[in-house]
């Protein structure tokens, strides 16, 4: 399991990673100062729902080559 994470992982353009990252940065900002909804399981299925969406908006607006 470990090795194929890794390679997934490496496969992916740099770019790729970045606006991930950033989108999982903004996502952890968001679902911080505004999901209050006092369970887990609600704010956890939010913050990756935010983090899906702010990811399919970098990878539009990231160029490709």
């Amino acid at each position: 399991m470990g090795d194929a994470m890794y390679s997934l992982i490496h496969t992916l353009p740099r770019t790729a990673m970045i606006a991930q990252g950033i989108a999982l940065v903004l996502s952890l900002f968001i679902a911080e100062l505004f999901y209050k909804f006092h369970s887990f399981t609600l704010e956890a299925v939010a913050f990756l729902a935010t983090w899906y969406v702010l990811g399919a908006i970098a990878e539009r607006l990231r160029p490709t080559r």
